[in-house]
């Protein structure tokens, strides 16, 4: 029996699209991985929640693939990038970077499952009902970096304790800096200290924040825990140093590339736990019965080189209490 042609043509479109069909489904699926920072000072926190998928059983480039965006500090591209991500139809979102790239993914999406990463205040924030049934598309890890500005103060003053004045850097445009900020003034008052507090939300604005210091005539410098700062890391360390004023940042990497001292969690460490939810969410669980995870240990380093450079002599109990010592 001959096959007419119309017939032929209409298998061979079937099966085309048999095979279409069959090569979707072999495709892995993929993170959508927004980030408010940079990734040129995010490569190690990028290693970490790649090893958080791994002890999950993925592996991307042969069971997931990762979609990244990045803001670089620039709040207000989140908007913009998480759609981009939702339009390629990812599996799920990962919110790195603190508030403002979760709180950009909650708007985009209602449906897709959202893990964030570094949040300070998921609740405040209005990002999940509670800590422990999140509820809705979303959940992740916390981070308790409010009383970290205070703890900054704490420790300047006992590295100087004739301090009278301390200058704080805040970022205003990021939704969780209020509660920084607030525990910064109650610790300030606490130890008798005046705040004066430095805005920038810019790379502009920062160097004039850094301009105005010496006119404060403080006696330390407190840097807010701020994805901004951090992909201004370097500019920030360098500018501080230059300035001669000792600082307290939020993280280790600051103090890595020069920083006096740091008290905080480990980047790395939420990024890894966090990516541990995304491989959860990518094998069937859903983000309203994962409770929002907390971290529980706080960091202190010291970078010795610094201290010797701004001719202070670090306390030997200060010391005793660090978890590094960078000579």
């Amino acid at each position: 029996m001959t096959m007419r042609r119309r017939e032929f043509i209409g298998l061979v479109g079937v099966a085309v699209a048999a095979g279409s069909v069959g090569a979707r489904a072999q495709q892995p699926p993929t993170i959508g991985f927004l980030s408010s920072r940079s990734p040129t000072e995010s490569s190690g926190v990028v290693a970490a929640f790649r090893e958080g998928l791994r002890e999950s059983g993925f592996v991307e480039g042969k069971n997931v693939a990762i979609a990244f965006r990045w803001a670089d500090g620039r709040y207000n591209r989140l908007p913009a990038l998480a759609a981009e991500l939702i339009d390629l139809r990812v599996t799920v979102l990962f919110a790195a970077g603190g508030p403002p790239s979760a709180l950009a993914a909650k708007v985009a999406t209602s449906t897709i499952p959202i893990v964030f990463s570094a949040a300070t205040d998921p609740v405040g924030l209005g990002l999940v009902a509670s800590l422990n049934k999140p509820g809705a598309n979303v959940t992740g890890m916390s981070t308790l970096t409010a009383p970290l500005g205070a703890k900054g103060i704490e420790l300047l003053k006992e590295l100087v304790p004739k301090a009278t004045a301390m200058a704080y850097l805040d970022n205003p445009s990021n939704p969780g800096s209020k509660l920084q900020l607030d525990e910064a003034h109650i610790a300030a008052d606490a130890v008798k200290v005046r705040l004066h507090v430095l805005n920038a939300s810019t790379e502009v604005e920062l160097y004039e924040a850094f301009s105005a210091l010496p006119q404060l005539h403080v006696d330390g410098l407190i840097v807010a825990g701020e994805p901004f700062f951090d992909s201004q890391r370097e500019m920030i360390v360098r500018l501080t140093a230059r300035s001669g004023v000792p600082a307290s940042y939020a993280w280790r990497e600051n103090v890595l590339i020069g920083g006096l001292m740091s008290y905080g969690n480990s980047l790395p460490g939420l990024y890894r736990q966090a990516a541990t939810y995304v491989g959860r969410v990518l094998k069937g669980e859903k983000p309203t019965d994962l409770p929002v995870m907390q971290p529980r240990k706080y960091e202190l380093a010291i970078n010795l080189k610094t201290a010797r450079a701004l001719g202070i002599t670090i306390p030997p109990t200060l010391l005793a209490r660090a978890d590094e010592v960078i000579e």
